[in-house]
């Protein structure tokens, strides 16, 4: 069964999911970022059949989140390594890192996130840089951008008044 396309759709979340929503993908991002470059070594870390990880290398490198880099020597090698874009993923993958070891690991962590400089763990979380605190929900929230269509901007409304509905009632 084909699944339904995402592409079309205004929001960012729906749209990142258009390009890295497949679970293939995300570990194959999260295997470049631990510095894996070579098609075989992807193979093997994931367990992943060959066609699978060629669609999704593809996939990756046409939606800019990996670029292949052919070494024509001879055999012919080609690495795939993290582009700028798939650089700027990277703390999307520290935080499902720390998220999945702190709520999916009832037998321990068998990951953590350190700073690599001191070795301690890291509290990963996502910071509003301009104020420098923790975005949370409620008090952060999302408004419409400029270009925001006339359904984004209702479906918008509609979950602030449900918020607003939720504060008054409780």
């Amino acid at each position: 069964m084909k699944r339904k396309s995402f592409q079309s759709m205004q929001c960012p979340v729906a749209r990142t999911l258009e390009r890295v929503g497949e679970w293939w993908s995300i570990l194959i991002l999260r295997d470049a970022m631990f510095g894996l470059t070579k098609f075989d070594q992807f193979r093997d870390s994931l367990g992943i059949s060959p066609n699978i990880l060629s669609s999704r290398l593809k996939h990756l490198v046409a939606n800019g989140f990996l670029e292949r880099k052919v070494d024509s020597g001879s055999p012919i090698r080609v690495d795939y390594v993290l582009s700028p874009k798939g650089r700027a993923f990277q703390p999307v993958l520290l935080y499902l890192h720390a998220f999945g070891s702190e709520h999916f690991a009832p037998e321990g962590r068998a990951v953590v996130v350190v700073n690599r400089k001191t070795g301690k763990p890291a509290d990963v979380q996502i910071v509003d840089r301009k104020i420098g605190r923790g975005v949370t929900w409620p008090e952060y929230g999302l408004a419409p951008g400029p270009v925001a269509s006339e359904r984004m901007k209702a479906k918008l409304a509609a979950a602030e008044e449900i918020l607003n509905r939720k504060r008054r009632a409780s």
